[in-house]
């Protein structure tokens, strides 16, 4: 194997960890200085959208700079979408408290309730990726990441392991927690929403030329 190689591909290796560890940094800075509260949304969301550019070819971006962009140009935005999601969970998760000791539960009123959580799933998995993406409303917002969700719902599934993944492991192994857990979090969940995002594009813009 050429030694050229090699050291190229070290060298591309350690710039992306790197680049992981600066984003879970920074994510961590914004969050705090946001008040934790008012910080988490908004550097979630920059991350995602760093990660977007990065995969759309965007890789020379000066990163703490975008960063900092991005956490300021969508804060009201990510922390109305970030709110409403944690609202809608913690009510969630009252009813399933409420279920659970009332002791035997109505086959019904199970399967409802279990359809619920299949939608908030929808949209926590979709809402971030889809506004690091596409400009709309939060109301277009939510019901495109519902028609998402259960369309592509192979992709939901995946996205939804993938993260559970990535935080057991940190859990394991506590060290990862300041420096990787959030930045891999972030490239995994945006690899493949732009993958999903980018099919559907090209499948909006084929349907939008002339027929010859």
């Amino acid at each position: 194997m050429n030694s050229q190689y090699i050291v190229n591909s070290l060298d591309k290796i350690l710039t992306w960890i790197m680049r992981l560890v600066l984003i879970n940094l920074l994510w961590i800075y914004y969050t705090v200085i946001g008040l934790m509260a008012g910080g988490i949304f908004p550097a979630t969301l920059s991350a995602l959208k760093i990660f977007r550019k990065w995969m759309l070819g965007d890789l020379e971006i000066p990163i703490r700079k975008t960063f900092k962009e991005e956490y300021r140009k969508d804060f009201g935005k990510a922390n109305a979408v970030g709110w409403i999601l944690t609202f809608a969970g913690l009510i969630l998760y009252g009813n399933y408290l409420a279920i659970k000791s009332l002791g035997e539960i109505n086959t019904f009123v199970l399967a409802a309730f279990y359809l619920l959580i299949l939608f908030y799933i929808n949209l926590v998995v979709w809402s971030f990726p889809q506004l690091a993406h596409y400009n709309g409303d939060i109301k277009q917002l939510f019901k495109n990441a519902i028609i998402m969700g259960f369309g592509k719902f192979h992709y939901t599934i995946a996205i939804s392991l993938y993260v559970f993944s990535v935080f057991y492991i940190s859990l394991k192994f506590p060290g990862l927690l300041p420096f990787f857990t959030v930045s891999l979090t972030a490239l995994g969940w945006t690899w493949m929403s732009v993958h999903l995002f980018k099919k559907n594009d090209m499948k909006i813009q084929q349907q939008l030329l002339p027929e010859r």
